[in-house]
């Protein structure tokens, strides 16, 4: 009884080993092949979805990375414009903001029903808005209050767009 036990613990020690990395490898892949991996690795490591997702499921844990990022900009932006509601690049970013934000159900029906070239084009439109938003600043200022949001947002994004290419 005590051998057919200690074969019992090495059996489900050999499969968790077995199984873990492999789904702890199609993170590590999916992220070296994208243009910042320390930014995938850190994004979808700490969401718990991670360990079961295949490519489709990593793509739909960075939207929502992407997602939030732009709302919390979007958000810093509409808090900005109640101090200063005259202020044509916050107002500009806004409208950029509202766009990629605007577009996220479009995104999530893409990945559903497999049009990645959809889902593609709106995580690169959410690069070149919040790009845009950061040119909207006169000057090569990068102390404004959006830079690390607008760098956020274009870091994740580019790495969503990144895994959505690698769709089969």
């Amino acid at each position: 009884m005590n051998s057919l036990m200690c074969l019992a613990g090495v059996l489900i020690l050999f499969v968790q080993t077995a199984v873990l990395p492999t789904e702890a490898n199609i993170v590590d892949k999916t992220c070296s092949r994208t243009p910042n991996p320390s930014v995938c690795l850190s994004s979808l490591k700490s969401d718990p979805r991670s360990v079961q997702a295949d490519i489709y499921g990593l793509a739909v844990i960075m939207i929502d990375v992407v997602k939030a990022k732009s709302t919390a900009t979007l958000n810093k932006i509409n808090q900005l414009l109640k101090q200063s509601p005259g202020d044509k690049s916050l107002k500009d970013c806004a409208e950029s903001y509202k766009a990629i934000v605007e577009y996220f159900p479009t995104v999530y029906q893409a990945i559903k029903l497999g049009r990645a070239m959809f889902a593609l084009e709106g995580m690169n439109n959410a690069v070149i808005g919040a790009n845009t938003c950061e040119q909207n600043f006169p000057g090569s200022r990068s102390d404004h209050p959006l830079t690390k949001f607008n760098k956020d947002v274009a870091d994740v994004a580019s790495v969503a767009a990144a895994i959505i290419d690698e769709f089969p």
